[in-house]
């Protein structure tokens, strides 16, 4: 009887930004790594080099494509990095930029809660988790059935929020469980996909 072949997905987080250090929106708005983030991108290389990476997705966004560069260094065998921007951070529309305690100020605590961690709701101009979700999905079909065809394991540095669709994918979560997830900056997700 044939052994059953599985695949891996390696999934992390881009380090911490500038913005996320002084706790501003971010969303599609361009902050690089701090020193913080650089030692944060620099661990999860180092969890990472004894697995085989075959191919790597990143974000048109420096955070995503900082964070998987020492990643890259120690897979020599890596011959593809993808960029995709399905799996980009949540655009936080009128938000970006701007500092939580000032949004904060003008919305009130409770109704900036219910838009950060409310599935359906969005902040003006911007994008809702289920959003999110609506575009992650179909990047994460795409990606496995390049995984079947191909057989090969893959590494995604994405964002905070469009990890929460492949979370909830890959661990079956309800959508209030996968609200409250907080995606870490120094540590990876690992999925077996069956080929």
């Amino acid at each position: 009887m044939a052994k059953k072949k599985y695949c891996s997905i390696y999934l992390f987080r881009h380090g911490q930004t500038y913005f996320n250090r002084d706790k501003r929106f971010t969303g599609w708005k361009d902050s690089r790594l701090t020193p913080l983030g650089k030692k944060q991108a620099e661990k999860i290389a180092r969890m990472l080099k004894g697995k085989r990476i075959d191919a790597a997705y990143q974000t048109r966004l420096s955070r995503s494509k900082d964070t998987l560069r020492p990643v890259l260094r120690l897979h020599p065998e890596c011959k593809e990095v993808i960029t995709d921007d399905r799996m980009i951070e949540r655009s936080y529309g009128e938000f970006q930029g701007k500092h939580h305690s000032t949004v904060e100020k003008n919305l009130g605590k409770e109704m900036l809660n219910a838009i950060r961690r409310n599935y359906g709701r969005r902040p003006p101009r911007g994008e809702s988790v289920k959003m999110v979700e609506k575009r992650v999905l179909p990047f994460l079909k795409d990606l496995l059935a390049k995984i079947k065809k191909e057989k090969i394991n893959v590494a995604i540095s994405a964002h905070g929020n469009s990890m929460r669709p492949f979370r909830r994918y890959f661990e079956k979560l309800s959508v209030a469980e996968m609200m409250q997830l907080e995606n870490p900056w120094d540590d990876y997700f690992e999925y077996k996909v069956r080929v």
